[in-house]
């Protein structure tokens, strides 16, 4: 029991970080009061306590994932592993933009699905983990889901200021968000580099299932919902380029092919881990 709890220990202290920073983010920039500052920029200690998040959470996943047995995984720790990539993203990009009025989403989040392998901690072996074209894979498979996460979040965001904009309701936490351009700049960065791993991910799976995973590719729901969420994004990718796709149709797109990749494994696998293990 104690081995468990200090196992745990990192995934608890990370989102107690996360959570205590979305509260300091809403407080200072979203918070209607005097104390709100809508025009400063990131200061150098929330840059650090971020970072000091993201490596105990670093640290907590690699001793999780990782033993002499080989590579473990779940569906609670994809969540909480794509959700660290994303702050990650979030982190670097604050260097070149403001990212400050956007940390009192996605804070609150992280710290949510940081602690997840805390409530739902079983785990199951991955096979063929050991060979470098899988540790490919799945380093592709991990960046594309949260570039896609971080797009789906960044997409609500938006639709949030865009409506804000045309009701006149904006208010002074919204005007710390980035400009909608910036941010559509951004999203539509984030969809297409999202996309090419995705692309990548779902190739090396079809073409190299058996030499990845020890068998040919099977046609299952997985599979299906991951095609299916490609299909979303390459139709918007080329709606924005040939049509100028964007605002409500953009996010409506982004949120279907969103929702359908999600569904492809983290849904599968807590079906399999939580819903069908509970009745056994």
């Amino acid at each position: 029991m104690v081995d468990i709890v200090i196992q745990l220990l990192p995934h608890i202290l990370a989102a107690l970080i996360y959570g205590a920073l979305g509260f300091h983010f809403w407080n200072t920039r979203w918070r209607e009061g005097e104390n709100q500052c809508v025009a400063c920029p990131m200061q150098t200690w929330e840059r650090t306590a971020i970072a000091v998040a993201l490596f105990i959470h670093a640290a907590g996943l690699y001793d999780a994932l990782f033993s002499e047995l080989g590579m473990r995984f779940s569906f609670s720790f994809a969540l909480s592993l794509m959700i660290w990539l994303a702050v990650l993203i979030y982190w670097l990009e604050s260097f070149m933009a403001r990212m400050e009025g956007m940390q009192p989403m996605v804070l609150p989040l992280a710290a949510l699905c940081t602690a997840l392998p805390v409530f739902f901690p079983n785990v199951h072996l991955v096979a063929h983990a050991n060979a470098i074209g899988f540790k490919l894979h799945f380093l592709a498979a991990m960046l594309a889901y949260s570039l896609l996460t971080l797009s789906a979040l960044h997409a609500i965001f938006m639709s949030f200021t865009e409506n804000a904009l045309h009701t006149r309701s904006l208010k002074r936490s919204l005007s710390s968000l980035p400009p909608l351009l910036t941010m559509e700049k951004l999203l539509f960065r984030m969809l297409l580099v999202g996309f090419v791993l995705l692309t990548l991910t779902l190739g090396s799976g079809v073409f190299f299932s058996e030499a990845l995973f020890g068998k040919p590719l099977s046609v299952d729901h997985k599979t299906l919902f991951a095609f299916a969420s490609w299909g979303i994004f390459a139709t918007l990718l080329v709606g924005r380029h040939a049509w100028g796709w964007r605002g409500k149709r953009a996010l409506r797109w982004t949120l279907a092919g969103f929702a359908l990749l999600i569904l492809a494994y983290v849904g599968s696998r807590f079906v399999a881990e939580v819903i069908l293990v509970g009745r056994v």
